[in-house]
């Protein structure tokens, strides 16, 4: 599959300006609670075959944030992320396959030193040249993955049945991409 022919090769970096690394989880079986991850880098190289094509992602755990400076403390000690020995995590892909108008997008996610594969079914979104001359790329992709595959175990049992925290947890991405310069 080629590139668009607005898309140029080479590596794109990502725009956290106007990007969303965001995360729901369901809550004591009643309600979803959201959040993001405030300071990320990524690349994208973009090859002309874009199968060829490759991303990779850090975030930086202690940049969890939902809103809630009780929660975002529990959740970046040792009870979930432990940002003190795990202050990363990582996307790499290792493959890239068109489904109609979308793709999915396959690599190793590790999370608190625990690599497993996961597949986000991703959309590309086009491409604008901003006020000031950039050129963007925009990508929106989503997931789903057990926190328990990761290590991230932490549970409290509810009275009447159930637990605090659901083992799913939904990733959605809003991910915009700056080209490489001219």
């Amino acid at each position: 599959m080629a590139l668009p022919a607005d898309v140029t090769t080479g590596t794109w970096t990502l725009d956290t300006s106007h990007s969303e690394i965001g995360f729901t989880v369901r809550h004591a079986g009643i309600s979803k609670v959201r959040g993001q991850f405030k300071d990320a880098a990524a690349t994208l190289d973009l090859a002309e075959n874009v199968a060829d094509s490759t991303i990779s992602a850090t975030i930086q755990t202690a940049s969890f944030d939902s809103g809630d400076v009780n929660r975002d403390g529990h959740v970046r000690g040792e009870d979930f992320f432990d940002v003190e020995k795990f202050p990363e995590i990582s996307f790499v892909s290792n493959g890239l396959v068109a489904k109609g108008n979308s793709y999915e997008l396959t690599g190793d996610l590790t999370i608190k030193g625990v690599t497993r594969p996961v597949s986000l079914e991703t959309e590309f979104n086009g491409v604008a040249v901003d006020p000031f001359g950039y050129t963007r790329a925009g990508v929106t992709a989503e997931t789903t993955i057990s926190r328990k595959d990761f290590g991230l175990t932490w549970n409290a049992v509810l009275e009447a049945g159930g637990v605090l925290v659901s083992d799913k947890v939904a990733i959605n991405l809003e991910l915009a991409f700056i080209a490489p310069a001219a």
